[in-house]
């Protein structure tokens, strides 16, 4: 072979080298997905799912800016013998080999879960079940499910105490069943020794201390007034009056547009009712905070039998131990929504 041809055959090798290292560089490293765009994809991928329909599901949504890279590294890596379920972030300008190597190992990115202002079981359902595979109708059934309920300690009515309002990172595929057991760790971890042993002390168990600051939270949004609100109902309770608690009332008739409970509001026939009936209602009547469980676990121990919102609007009470002192305090009220000209 002469040397003119050894030259020829090298080079021609080196053009097709660097032209093939270049394109596997491409293929691996240049940006194939969300290409241009100024947020991430979130990927479903339900189970028993296949690889055209991951296909179809990025080309739907456009996804994929090259689809003969995508599905050549795909092949290389594997990756169609190898679907697995899962929630998967495609961040933009991501290139072929992380996401491949993601979507092959698996390696989803959980949902970030916040719940708050939660007031029925309903709400809980609609809030959470769209965020995972189970659905709203795969956590109504669970929660309405007695054997289940009674799993964790708790009845079908009660169960919603299980949920303490946080954030929390889950898994999108979680069973029904594996995500009411992290709910349930939860709940556990919250439940200290400590607070128990509280709970006990006051004769209480941590479903009904649950179910007073429900009460104590809807009363006000003061977290250094929560503690005294408790020990008004506490107060109550250990005088064996009725509650009388407004919010209750507004539970029982599911209408939360009600502003003011009038008398005949509180005719209505309930468990919730507690003007006619004595003792805690049956269950919460939402999901209270934290720190609301805690007021009434470190309640203040005083006289006051009464409460209504103090005349300077700061979202404050006056209380009081006496009927005829709650209803001056009533009157300091009533007397600063008139002058304001503030129909209640």
């Amino acid at each position: 072979m002469s040397r003119n041809i050894k030259i020829g055959v090298f080079l021609t090798l080196a053009v097709l080298t660097t032209t093939f290292t270049f394109y596997f560089w491409q293929i691996f490293k240049t940006p194939n997905l969300q290409v241009e765009k100024d947020k991430s994809f979130v990927l479903y991928i339900p189970e028993n799912a296949t690889y055209q329909s991951v296909l179809d599901t990025l080309k739907k949504n456009e996804v994929v800016n090259d689809y003969v890279s995508f599905q050549f590294l795909a092949k290389l890596l594997d990756y169609p013998e190898s679907i697995k379920p899962g929630r998967y972030v495609i961040k933009a300008d991501s290139p072929n080999y992380p996401i491949i190597k993601k979507l092959k190992a698996g390696d989803q990115d959980a949902v970030k879960l916040t719940f708050n202002n939660i007031r029925l079981k309903d709400d809980l359902v609609e809030r959470i079940g769209p965020k995972f595979a189970f659905g709203q109708e795969g956590l109504r059934q669970a929660l309405n499910d007695p054997a289940l309920s009674q799993k964790y300690g708790f009845d079908t009515v009660t169960v919603v105490s299980m949920f303490l309002p946080n954030t929390y990172e889950i898994y999108w595929d979680v069973s029904t069943e594996k995500f009411l057991d992290r709910m349930h760790s939860e709940y556990e971890k919250f439940w200290t020794d400590q607070r128990k042993a509280k709970a006990k002390a006051m004769g209480m168990s941590p479903v009904e201390v649950t179910v007073l600051a429900s009460i104590v939270e809807a009363e006000t949004k003061k977290n250094d007034e929560k503690p005294r609100v408790a020990g008004v109902y506490l107060n109550r309770i250990e005088q064996g009056m009725p509650l009388q608690a407004d919010p209750t009332i507004v539970f029982a008739w599911r209408d939360f547009s009600i502003r003011r409970v009038l008398n005949y509001h509180t005719e209505i026939k309930s468990p919730y009712n507690t003007y006619r009936n004595t003792g805690l209602p049956p269950g919460p009547i939402n999901l209270p905070a934290p720190s609301s469980i805690d007021a009434v676990l470190n309640h203040e121990d005083h006289k006051y039998i009464y409460f209504c919102a103090r005349a300077d609007f700061s979202g404050y009470h006056a209380f009081a131990e006496n009927y005829q002192e709650h209803m001056k305090n009533a009157r300091e009220y009533q007397q600063a929504l008139n002058r304001l000209n503030i129909k209640q």
